[in-house]
């Protein structure tokens, strides 16, 4: 995808690494502005920009301003973000809108994914893919996430897609659209807080070259769509599965009860759980896209390496 050069403002640091050959990471803002209270968003935000820096590559925090997309962010405009009220939460179908009416958005992992391709940037860090939600059968809510990574060639660094959903079906989605799923150093598809979902991860690879090996063949034999790693949170930080699928219930349950839909289910069910949790799962949170970050950058930088 190519976007209009009137709409993409990439910041001078991360057009120059590009021209150089450099690794970027391109960062999401969603989990600034919806994924995380203030102000703990914004001490995760920075503290994610200086890990990708520290593994030699250069970070690219991507949202909407005013109607422009910008591929990587000042420090005042993400402190801006990460204290607004009235931002959209862009994917696919929201970011024309958003770019047309001259608004704020913070995208997801869909958007982040069409701007980092547009400005030519190949990995990608965040936290948890979207995916098929729980009780699909009559919403039909399905997350734009999964077609993206059909379509979009970028690698996307995860720890797993929100145990908040239905992972059999998710991962039985992204099979039907010809995603590569890579359990990093694990034969088990991770949970997001919890190390192992249960299900087997469908590919395993043990280093960076390697991911960037597959990134590699993948474009060379003209597949579309991205590339999917699955890199199981920290030990230190996990939330036994057990512990965290009886929260879930709990908050899916109050979700029905209030009739949350559409973009605002994982909104509200993370900001449950932190509260049924006494702030654990946001500090989980915190710690898997930190290692997601360090992960990212080491496979930001195999790919340039490769040439």
């Amino acid at each position: 995808m190519t976007a209009h050069p009137s709409f993409l403002d990439v910041a001078p640091e991360v057009a120059d690494a590009l021209a150089a050959g450099r690794p970027v990471v391109a960062l999401e803002s969603t989990i600034i502005t919806h994924g995380m209270p203030f102000p703990a968003n914004l001490e995760t935000a920075r503290a994610v920009e200086a890990i990708v820096r520290a593994g030699g590559a250069v970070p690219a925090t991507i949202a909407v301003i005013a109607g422009r997309i910008r591929v990587g962010l000042d420090d005042a405009t993400l402190e801006a973000l990460a204290q607004a009220s009235d931002v959209m939460k862009l994917s696919r179908a929201d970011l024309p809108f958003a770019v047309a009416t001259g608004r704020d958005g913070a995208t997801t992992v869909a958007a982040t994914m069409i701007c980092a391709a547009a400005a030519g940037i190949r990995v990608f860090a965040t936290g948890g893919i979207g995916g098929v939600h729980r009780g699909v059968e009559e919403t039909m809510d399905v997350s734009a996430d999964l077609e993206e990574l059909a379509r979009t060639p970028v690698c996307v660094v995860c720890a797993g897609a929100k145990a908040i959903l239905d992972l059999p079906r998710t991962l039985e989605a992204l099979e039907t659209r010809g995603v590569p799923v890579i359990g990093y150093r694990t034969n088990d598809l991770p949970a997001f807080w919890s190390r192992s979902s249960g299900l087997p991860a469908p590919l395993r690879l043990d280093d960076p070259a390697a991911i960037a090996a597959l990134i590699a063949a993948k474009r060379d034999l003209a597949l579309d769509g991205g590339v999917l790693v699955a890199n199981p949170v920290p030990e230190a930080a996990e939330i036994p599965r057990a512990e965290i699928d009886a929260h879930i219930a709990t908050a899916l349950a109050e979700a029905r009860a209030q009739r949350v839909s559409a973009k605002a289910v994982t909104p509200f069910l993370l900001g449950r759980l932190v509260a049924l949790t006494q702030g654990r799962s946001l500090a989980t949170n915190v710690a898997l896209v930190k290692s997601n970050a360090v992960l990212a950058a080491e496979i930001a930088g195999a790919l340039v390496a490769r040439g």
